[in-house]
């Protein structure tokens, strides 16, 4: 692979740090030619994201990947562990889409050799950037949230039954943050009476809300997941829908705003961690 990567990093002056792991759409060359029309289709991206909250906090720092969740996810554990044990889930280099369909042409998924080169072009340097912020912010502030961006289809069968909610919160069961930056966010989407809000149900957090939530060492982290229905259209070719988008936007901006402001009155310092 001569691909030359790099994540995309806004420093801003903020205690939230956005992470958009799934935004990116690049695939290099020498992989794209061994994807299958379903690979080709790129139909699993996180479609808009950095859209969908630029601007709600001008503040935060973003870091982003510009490749694609099929080249490498970068929201899974770099060990291969899957996070969601008997689940069906995708891996670190993906083989099948979201709906259980084949990726690659026969023959062409990636070695074992591969798979590592991968993590080391792509996964390792996303992290090193994440991981550089959060210090950053949190020697600034003395405490840091990162706020991982992710969103979804409503309906995928091979993954979960039936809808999923607009709102999917992941803390881990309430182990990456302190309880008051879940409640915050459970709050603020439940203004919204028209939408459903879930807690550590399907998605729990990956392993960016893992990793990084030590909220002892003052350091936060919450995953939501939004399903695409609440901004934009769910089939190729993926259009943004800005007046279902400003609603979902009103939500997502109550949210960061309350826990920028809480964060700097230092209401999350010191604070009771639930077990």
């Amino acid at each position: 692979m001569t691909y030359s990567f790099s994540p995309l990093i806004k420093r801003g002056d903020s205690p939230i740090v956005l992470a958009q792991p799934h935004g990116g759409t690049d695939v290099p060359l020498s992989i794209w030619g061994r994807f299958s029309t379903v690979g080709q289709a790129l139909a699993d991206a996180d479609w808009h994201i950095n859209r969908l909250y630029d601007g709600l906090l001008e503040n935060a720092s973003v870091i982003q990947t510009p490749v694609h969740r099929y080249v490498i996810d970068t929201n899974r554990d770099p060990a291969g562990v899957s996070l969601y044990p008997g689940q069906n889930t995708t891996t670190l280099c993906p083989l099948t889409d979201f709906d259980g369909q084949p990726i690659y042409r026969d023959g062409q998924e990636p070695s074992v050799d591969e798979v590592e080169e991968r993590r080391a072009k792509f996964h390792a340097p996303y992290h090193e950037a994440i991981a550089e912020e959060l210090e950053h912010v949190r020697q600034k502030f003395g405490v840091a949230i990162l706020y991982d961006c992710h969103s979804i289809r409503s309906r995928i069968p091979f993954l979960f039954e039936g809808e999923l909610p607009v709102f999917n919160i992941g803390t881990n069961l309430g182990e990456t943050c302190t309880p008051m930056i879940e409640q915050i966010t459970v709050n603020a989407c439940r203004c919204d009476e028209s939408v459903k809000t879930v807690v550590n149900a399907r998605f729990k957090g990956g392993w960016t809300t893992r990793h990084y939530g030590q909220p002892e060492a003052g350091i936060h982290a919450i995953q939501m997941e939004t399903a695409q229905r609440a901004y934009m259209f769910e089939q190729s070719p993926w259009a943004y829908a800005p007046e279902r988008a400003d609603r979902t936007r009103a939500s997502l901006k109550s949210i960061l705003t309350q826990l920028e402001a809480q964060a700097l009155a230092g209401s999350f310092s010191n604070t009771t961690l639930r077990r």
